[in-house]
């Protein structure tokens, strides 16, 4: 049996719009046609030009790997879930200091 090509496989779509959508068919495509090495280039492209989409779309591929990086690295400044929350929570409230 000859070896089979692994495909990328979506494990969370919460929350995606439709340009995380289009991203990811991009990846899939060029991991497809590409490889490995094709896909990482294009990996490290939108990971400089468009780091909130990165994460969108890496999210959308590995959910627990990307929870945990950024738990890992909210501990190494520091910053717990409760200040990030209330972080959240001040940014969002439409009262603004004047």
């Amino acid at each position: 049996m000859a070896d089979e090509k692994e495909t990328l496989g979506v494990e969370d779509a919460s929350k995606l719009t439709d340009a995380d959508w289009a991203e990811i068919n991009l990846w899939k495509r060029t991991y497809e046609n590409g490889g490995q090495a094709e896909l990482s280039k294009i990996m490290a492209k939108l990971s400089t030009k468009d780091p909130v989409r990165y994460m969108a779309v890496m999210g959308a591929f590995f959910p627990d790997m990307v929870r945990e990086a950024i738990k890992d690295s909210m501990a190494e400044i520091g910053m717990e879930e409760e200040d990030l929350r209330d972080l959240i929570r001040k940014l969002e409230s439409p009262a603004r200091d004047q």
